[in-house]
């Protein structure tokens, strides 16, 4: 028996592998949550209910996949040029601590739109910039992204550690780790009142749209597709690897600075070094979820927060532990990434 690679994909296997994957992750996971003595249906049903089942569960599950849909988008900006940024976690701190720096008082006395599109974009700088490096080793000298970024993202935990306990530090938090706050007329306006959805949720489906423009719609979108598809192909079309990677590292580090920008801005207003509960790794897993498609990463992080969201409900309805959430998200990307597998392959004897 051996692959074939298929020469045309089916669209309606296209279309159905994903949902496929889901069902069978949810059925794997039914047989470990059966393990732990509960009935699966009833916790899934608890997990839907703790995400949806009220006003104030919707829009926490919406305020949950906001950061994810940014952070999952800018993973799949690089993986689709081959680009493999797993600094999403640093890259969104970074725009976190200059949404901060430039919040706190540097903007005040703005109008408070203009005050926070500068914020926003301080925010995407700081991402865009903290993986141009990775990138340029890449390209001059051939060093693994992977390990670089990965080992910025402790590099860039420690250095929040030292701004919000030094420079940052907010005199009036009585000790607490935390940074100044925001000014409040920078803040992001609530989407819900008395609830912590954000506009933040707007900007980011809009971002997606944006890079689904770019991905499909622009002669970027297609060096960079052809880009992840064969270097050595596109190099010989004409297509500059090095211009395009860069391109490509800028877009994706300022996606997940704005992240950190609009965690900020739209939910604590202050950074702490647990602002974020690993968005940027999790965002690998909504990329790959979603395989690699900007709209699609809209729906994979929505399916992300209701695991991470309804988990907490399932644990307390039916006993099971609430780390069942990363069970099911990690078995997930394993289905998902044995359907595109299989929706590129054949098998064949």
């Amino acid at each position: 028996m051996r692959l074939e690679r298929r020469a045309d994909v089916p669209l309606a296997l296209a279309a159905t592998a994903p949902l496929g994957a889901i069902l069978a992750a949810l059925a794997l996971s039914g047989v470990l949550i059966a393990a732990a003595g509960a009935n699966p249906l009833e916790a899934y049903a608890a997990m839907l209910h703790g995400a949806f089942g009220s006003r104030l569960a919707i829009t926490e599950t919406l305020a949950r996949a906001t950061p994810l849909i940014l952070t999952g988008l800018a993973a799949a900006v690089a993986f689709r040029a081959r680009l493999w940024n797993i600094g999403g976690e640093g890259q969104l701190y970074m725009g976190a601590l200059a949404a901060v720096w430039l919040g706190h008082s540097a903007l005040v006395g703005l109008p408070p739109a203009l005050g926070i599109l500068v914020m926003m974009l301080a925010g995407m700088a700081a991402g865009a910039a903290l993986l141009i490096g990775p990138v340029i080793l890449r390209v001059r000298f051939g060093v693994d992204e992977v390990v670089t970024t990965l080992l910025l993202n402790f590099v860039v935990i420690l250095f929040v550690g030292m701004m919000i306990e030094g420079p940052l530090r907010d005199p009036l938090a009585f000790g607490w780790p935390q940074s100044v706050p925001v000014d409040d007329g920078l803040l992001l306006p609530k989407l819900v009142e008395r609830t912590r959805l954000h506009i933040g949720l707007l900007v980011a489906a809009g971002a997606a749209l944006v890079v689904w423009v770019i991905a499909a719609r622009t002669v970027f979108g297609m060096r960079t597709r052809a880009a992840g598809l064969s270097p050595r192909a596109a190099a010989f079309a004409g297509v500059s690897l090095p211009r395009t990677l860069v391109g490509v590292g800028l877009l994706s580090g300022a996606l997940a600075g704005l992240a950190g920008a609009i965690e900020v801005a739209g939910l604590k207003g202050y950074v702490t070094t647990d602002l974020s509960p690993g968005y940027g790794y999790a965002g690998i897993v909504v990329a790959m979820l979603a395989a690699l498609n900007p709209i699609g990463v809209v729906a994979s992080a929505l399916f992300v927060a209701v695991a991470f969201v309804g988990a907490d409900a399932m644990s307390r309805a039916v006993g099971t532990p609430s780390f069942i959430a990363d069970v099911i998200v990690s078995v997930s990307l394993l289905t998902m990434l044995v359907a595109l597998l299989f929706t590129s392959y054949r098998i064949r004897r």
